[in-house]
């Protein structure tokens, strides 16, 4: 999956991605996914779309 690594300033394939779920307004759930820059190992994160 890709997402912007802000330390590099690209977009890069996230590696060892996780779908995590996050609190929204209200009661209601986010969903994102967490991983790491190939590159530089910096963390990135990226919020997904409804299921």
């Amino acid at each position: 999956m890709e997402a912007y690594c802000v330390k590099c300033k690209k977009k890069r394939e996230m590696e060892d991605v996780q779908e995590i779920i996050m609190k929204g307004k209200g009661t209601s759930k986010r969903r994102a996914a967490k991983g790491t820059c190939p590159t530089c190992g910096t963390k990135m994160f990226r919020i997904l779309g409804k299921a």
